[in-house]
């Protein structure tokens, strides 16, 4: 897999720690690396699209408005 070029400089690797998934949204939690957690409100689409599971290692993309995600 080629990664994901951004132009955010604020990336941060992680692993998904936990998924509540509503109809419309869903919320990922991530566990990172240094010692902290961040979580991030992303469509429910989103989580079925790029096929985000509990135990998957993401980059939480930190904008000054949102928290995105690349895998």
């Amino acid at each position: 897999m080629v990664a994901a070029k951004l132009s955010a400089r604020n990336q941060i690797k992680g692993k998904i720690t936990k998924i509540k998934k509503g109809e419309i949204v869903g919320l990922v939690e991530i566990e990172l690396s240094i010692p902290a957690k961040v979580t991030s409100v992303i469509t429910a689409d989103s989580i079925e699209e790029m096929g985000l599971k509990v135990g998957d290692d993401v980059n939480a993309v930190i904008k000054s408005t949102e928290v995105m995600i690349s895998k």
